[in-house]
């Protein structure tokens, strides 16, 4: 197989847990092929680079190999090049957005400070 749809790619390496979530991750735009943004059916070759943003990580992978079909973890890993940058460390992710548990109801002031934290 040389070509095959992006949602399907996606889901067979397990960037995504089912092919709609490919799907709507594709739609959403924050699948990007080559640098352009990507529908669902937009075709992925080898040697194309592929960067999906997947919950709060930004995956970076090129395609090494083309499948369309769901296979094991480590045959999926082996159809990629991950060149993803580290994910933050728990200590760096853990500090943001908690309050003390002492300190009551959050007032409207402070959700709408801890909304600017999470980026909302």
């Amino acid at each position: 197989m040389e070509v095959t749809r992006v949602d399907k790619w996606l889901w067979a390496v397990r960037v995504a847990p089912t092919r709609s979530a490919a799907s709507e991750l594709c739609r959403a735009g924050h699948v990007k092929v080559n640098g352009a943004n990507a529908k669902p059916s937009t075709a992925v070759r080898r040697g194309d680079e592929v960067i999906a943003r997947a919950g709060e990580r930004t995956r970076v992978l090129e395609v090494l190999e083309v499948i369309d079909k769901r296979v094991g973890a480590a045959l999926a890993a082996s159809c990629m090049l991950d060149r993803s940058p580290p994910p933050p460390s728990r200590e760096d992710r853990a500090g943001v957005g908690l309050r003390d548990p002492a300190a009551g109801r959050p007032t409207k002031r402070d959700r709408r400070q801890i909304d600017r934290l999470r980026g909302r």
